[in-house]
């Protein structure tokens, strides 16, 4: 099995459509079709989840060969989200221990199952609590496109709280579009607001609820570019910061001391071609970190839990040996 330009390519092999299923997946996470932290980390599992269905062969060295191949094309489509390498190693995990491709396939396919389960689920659980601090009359800003957030939105208007929101454009990519859509259909009272607006509008704002793309051990958050000035103008103006994470965004390697590399993405995105002169420079950086200390509760499937217990859950749920691996 070979890589090239991140797309599997089987050699010597019967044609099987495995490496289509992973290619796939890996490409529509890359160039945004697949959207948001969980829905990434969902994504993720069911690709190596559907990759063990349909694969053929009985050689296990061959097999683990494959896995290997398949796993680092779907983790190298999004390096920055942890909520997918935690995912896909849910997934994976036990492999290691199969005595034949048959078991591994099986165990593959139980632990794709159990992780999207349990991730919708956490959702779900996160809508419900955060809901709990929206009341009626209140102003409420999101950023982005995150379903957790969304979630504890949609949640407390079903609950028939009245309170209306005010959602980020979400440049370059325009992820609020996709945010006050789902939210109007919803039946929420939604404004959209040009990124440069936060500031402006943050003084009537009286909680503000973001998603995470990585959380890491000390509390910060990582999340779309443009998270931390909602934060910063939050911290000013006196108003409430939630982070709405499903703790599989927690990310064990920071506990080792690794960074979180943040990804950046095509000039493209931001000009089109010919409308700036060739020596101007353009830097798109996709995420940024909002320190522990701007962040007034991080809400999980476990509680709404400040950022400084980050560090002890992620103990409590991986063991002392946690499972980071090179």
């Amino acid at each position: 099995m070979e890589i090239t330009g991140n797309l599997l390519i089987s050699v010597k092999r019967d044609a099987v459509p495995v490496q289509d299923i992973i290619a796939e997946t890996s490409e529509r996470i890359r160039d945004m079709t697949i959207r948001g932290a969980g829905r990434i980390a969902r994504a993720g599992a069911d690709a190596i989840g559907r990759f063990a269905e349909t694969y053929q062969g009985n050689d296990m060295e061959v097999f683990r060969e494959d896995l290997r191949a398949a796993t680092r094309t779907i983790l190298d489509s999004r390096p920055t989200a942890v909520s997918l390498w935690n995912g896909v190693h849910s997934t994976i995990m036990g492999v290691d221990d199969a005595a034949s491709v048959d078991q591994a396939r099986e165990i593959l396919m139980r632990n794709a199952r159990a992780f999207c389960e349990r991730s919708e689920k956490a959702v779900e659980t996160i809508a419900r609590i955060g809901a709990k601090r929206i009341r009626d009359g209140d102003s409420v800003m999101t950023h982005c496109n995150s379903s957790a957030a969304l979630g504890v939105i949609k949640e407390a208007h079903r609950q028939g709280k009245e309170f209306r929101v005010f959602a980020t454009e979400s440049r370059p990519w325009r992820q609020g579009i996709l945010t006050v859509t789902e939210l109007a259909e919803a039946g929420v009272d939604v404004t959209l607001i040009i990124d440069s607006a936060v500031r402006y509008v943050m003084n009537d704002i009286d909680e503000v609820f973001v998603g995470a793309d990585t959380i890491t051990s000390h509390g910060a958050v990582i999340n779309k570019i443009g998270t931390s000035q909602l934060a910063l103008a939050a911290h000013e103006a006196r108003t409430n910061f939630f982070v709405c994470g499903e703790t599989y965004k927690f990310s064990p390697m920071t506990m080792f001391g690794d960074m979180v590399e943040i990804e950046e993405r095509e000039t493209s995105e931001v000009v089109r071609p010919g409308e700036i002169p060739e020596s101007v420079k353009i830097f798109n950086p996709v995420f940024d970190s909002t320190p522990a200390q701007y962040i007034d509760a991080i809400i999980t499937e476990v509680g709404m839990v400040p950022p400084t217990a980050v560090y002890s859950i992620m103990v409590r749920q991986l063991g002392d040996a946690v499972f980071y691996k090179e």
